[in-house]
């Protein structure tokens, strides 16, 4: 059956572009075309750029994952298909994969001719057979919502916005690993988090409540703690067990407060269950 695709990153599957992906399932319907979502395996400016590196708000994994939900996933190789022209990679998805229409975000280009309008994609379109559409911008309570915008807000610490701007609520994957130990000497034995993803968008440094999945509950209420150095702590007031070894999934809630200094033991022990309190009451 004949298709009709939208093309890009999609990092984050936010807000904008669920709205591109249901405006491409409606003028699929429309026009008896299947929607097809074309994206790619690396991040473009990492393979222009090689010295450029990735801040990411999902893993390919993640990204493919939520993808599917809108439609057909066509994930290709962007250094295979960089070198092409608009004109070629149309050809090659027309060729290829039946596609006949393309819906083009408001800001999105493809192709190594580097064409600037939308009218030098339909132009190009008219040429090899396939109709290519445009839609505008996705904006929110005066919010461009935006990829940008919503790494922006995690490196501020401003989960809410960076969620409502998702549409879902950020996500880091990590395996526990042995840590210090020392919230074991105080009563609140924290599990310390590798990051599955390198080049996933930690949050800012500070306390969080997020949802945690445990082996007994996939939403536990948890305090979260990223210090300075990015380094994850995790403490699950509900569980009680071994953790260690296992792949945690970590949904940030709300951001509590700032990470501060203690000159004790006890100081951290009190500050500790001060915020076990306030995640039990408000998670």
């Amino acid at each position: 059956m004949p298709k009709i695709a939208t093309i890009g990153f999609f990092d984050g599957v936010h807000k904008g572009h669920q709205f591109l992906f249901a405006h491409l399932r409606t003028i699929g319907e429309e026009r008896g075309l299947t929607p097809l979502i074309v994206t790619f395996d690396d991040h473009p400016r990492a393979v222009l750029e090689s010295d450029y590196i990735p801040q990411l708000l999902t893993s390919s994994e993640e990204r493919e994952k939520q993808l599917n939900q809108y439609g057909e996933v066509l994930m290709l190789p962007f250094a295979e298909v960089q070198p092409l022209t608009a004109l070629e990679f149309m050809t090659r998805l027309r060729d290829e994969y039946d596609v006949a229409a393309i819906l083009m975000g408001y800001d999105h280009r493809f192709g190594s001719d580097k064409l600037k309008h939308p009218q030098d994609y339909r132009r190009i379109g008219e040429q090899c057979g396939v109709e290519v559409l445009t839609l505008g911008e996705y904006i929110e309570n005066e919010w461009h919502v935006s990829s940008t915008e919503i790494r922006s807000a995690l490196e501020n610490g401003n989960i809410a916005m960076a969620n409502d701007l998702l549409g879902h609520p950020y996500v880091v994957r990590g395996r526990v690993v042995h840590g210090k130990a020392i919230g074991r000497t105080i009563g609140f034995p924290t599990a310390n988090i590798a990051p599955l993803e390198p080049h996933k968008i930690i949050p800012k440094s500070g306390v969080y409540i997020a949802l945690v999945n445990t082996p007994t509950r996939d939403d536990a209420p948890a305090f979260v703690n990223i210090d300075a150095n990015k380094l994850i702590e995790v403490y699950v007031p509900s569980f009680k067990g071994d953790l260690y070894d296992q792949i945690l999934k970590i949904r940030f809630v709300r951001f509590l407060r700032e990470e501060k200094h203690f000159d004790t033991l006890e100081e951290l022990r009190q500050q500790i269950k001060e915020d076990v309190d306030s995640i039990l009451r408000l998670a």
